[in-house]
């Protein structure tokens, strides 16, 4: 099953609307500079606490990259 699709299906099994694609790419973005930042669990619940915060996730990537350790 393509990703789009899984989404899709999952979104309206738990009555929401599926993110747009120009959104999947921005909780990408946020939960790679999660995962870099620390390790590969705190992808997902960075993008958890997105959906929480209510906040669009270009700004909460901005905000991440302030938390994530410097080079």
């Amino acid at each position: 099953m393509k990703p789009e699709d899984w989404i899709a299906e999952f979104a309206a099994a738990i009555g929401v609307e599926a993110p747009d694609s120009a959104t999947v790419d921005e909780l990408l973005k946020l939960a790679a500079v999660a995962a870099h930042a620390s390790e590969r669990r705190a992808a997902p619940i960075a993008c958890y606490l997105a959906g929480l915060s209510g906040r669009s996730p270009a700004e909460l990537k901005d905000l991440a990259d302030d938390v994530a350790p410097a080079d």
